[in-house]
């Protein structure tokens, strides 16, 4: 059974700071990182870790959000700091699960994130 547990998403002011946690339970190979999408628009790549803890980051967030891992709780976080009204979106966890030896993309249920301005 696999499962992503997310957590920390709420109202925020303007300027604000926000964290995001995902959890990850059963054969998960690996939590690659965060999309988010925004009413009326595309989800779109926020932040992804590596394995190895290499990131890469959506020029919208550069300087403002951090990802990061905790290996021993198998959980991603995404500090999200001096936060924006166009943050404003669901924010979905994503992580590769192997099936059969192939490998799939898994998604978390997602967690709101509202800035108000």
């Amino acid at each position: 059974q696999v499962q992503l547990v997310e957590s920390g998403g709420g109202l925020v002011q303007a300027g604000g700071s926000v964290r995001l946690s995902c959890a990850a339970f059963g054969s998960i190979f690996s939590i690659k990182g965060w999309y988010r999408q925004a009413p009326g628009k595309q989800r779109e790549l926020v932040a992804t870790i590596t394995k190895g803890d290499s990131t890469n980051y959506a020029d919208s967030v550069k300087g403002r959000f951090t990802i990061s891992r905790d290996k021993a709780k198998n959980t991603v976080y995404l500090q999200m700091n001096s936060l924006k009204p166009e943050d404003t979106a669901v924010y979905y966890c994503n992580a590769v699960v192997p099936v059969a030896g192939t490998f799939y993309d898994y998604w978390g249920q997602g967690t709101q994130v509202t800035v108000s301005s």
